[in-house]
C-alpha cells in the first residue's frame, strides 16, 4: 500500500493489532483468505473510524508546520 516506502514486521504489527482491538478501536472477526486458509479480518469500528479521523487532521497540522519550515530554510 506504502509502494515499499513503509515496512511493518509481525512482531509489531500484531501487538499493535491487538492494543488497538483492546481499546475498541477495531474489531476482528474469523473468516477464509483468498487462498482459502483461515485468517483473522480487522474493521475498524465507531470509535476508530473517530480516532482515525482525528488522528488524520494532527498529522495534517503537523505535516503542514513541517512544510512551512522547509519552506522557508
Amino acid at each position: 500500500m506504502s509502494k515499499d516506502v513503509l515496512e511493518v514486521n509481525q512482531g509489531s504489527l500484531y501487538p499493535a493489532l491487538y492494543r488497538l482491538e483492546d481499546r475498541g478501536l477495531i474489531e476482528a472477526e474469523w473468516g477464509i483468505s483468498p487462498e482459502g486458509r483461515r485468517a483473522k479480518f480487522y474493521s475498524l469500528t465507531a470509535a476508530g473510524k473517530k480516532a482515525l479521523r482525528e488522528e488524520r487532521r494532527a498529522w495534517r497540522v503537523f505535516s503542514d508546520a513541517v512544510e512551512l519550515i522547509l519552506e522557508t530554510s
